[in-house]
């Protein structure tokens, strides 16, 4: 019962985290746009596999991550440039008529590995999962045990995936259901990349005034 209690629990805060609006889920909501559902599972896994990466490494390693903040700085500033790429990729896309996809996200590059580099350079997961797993080891929901650790993240897997589905499907709705022009989704879709890279700025002047 107390297995179950910390799957349904890291399951919930990674499903309910990953809903709003960022990078990676609409990221996969365009891949399901102009590639199709596999090609943006195929992504979405490789976006969860470093995010479990990240987590295991946060539970056993906490003392590490507080001493390198420096190194999240620079991932900080590393996403804001992909991002800012994306959006003027996105927008290239609505505009241009000879140019049906966002290039970046529909280019060479297999969409697993696509995922795992946008993913392993988007530092917002790291500080989100510290404080929870913080907050679990302090209320006794989570304990110091391997058992504890690999139920956990099983649950945050899980949870992002079906997260990131929504969005995949939610993209494929508008799609096929509502026969929306993919050049208004571009337009949208890189307006939301160009908005999460000015607030991820707007949040790095803010760390370092303080």
């Amino acid at each position: 019962m107390k297995l179950f209690r910390i799957l349904i629990t890291g399951l919930t805060i990674s499903f309910l985290g990953t809903l709003p609006l960022g990078t990676l889920n609409i990221a996969a909501m365009q891949i399901s746009v102009t590639d199709g559902v596999r090609p943006a599972i195929y992504f979405v896994i490789g976006c969860m596999l470093v995010e479990i990466i990240y987590v295991r490494v946060s539970l056993v390693a906490m003392n590490w991550v507080m001493r390198h903040k420096s190194l999240f700085r620079w991932l900080e500033w590393l996403s804001v440039v992909i991002i800012l790429a994306l959006a003027a990729s996105s927008f290239v896309a609505a505009t241009d008529e000879a140019v049906k996809k966002n290039v970046l996200l529909s280019g060479g590059i297999h969409r697993f590995w696509l995922g795992v580099i946008m993913s392993a350079v988007n530092p917002v997961q790291i500080p989100f999962w510290f404080g929870w797993s913080t907050v679990l080891f302090t209320k006794g929901v989570l304990l110091h045990r391997n058992d504890h650790y690999n139920i956990y993240i099983a649950g945050i897997g899980l949870g992002t995936f079906i997260g990131n589905l929504v969005f995949i499907l939610g993209g494929r709705f508008v799609v096929d259901v509502l026969n929306t022009n993919q050049k208004i989704l571009h337009f949208v879709i890189g307006l939301i990349f160009l908005v999460t890279a000015i607030i991820l700025t707007i949040k790095i002047f803010r760390k370092k005034d303080i």
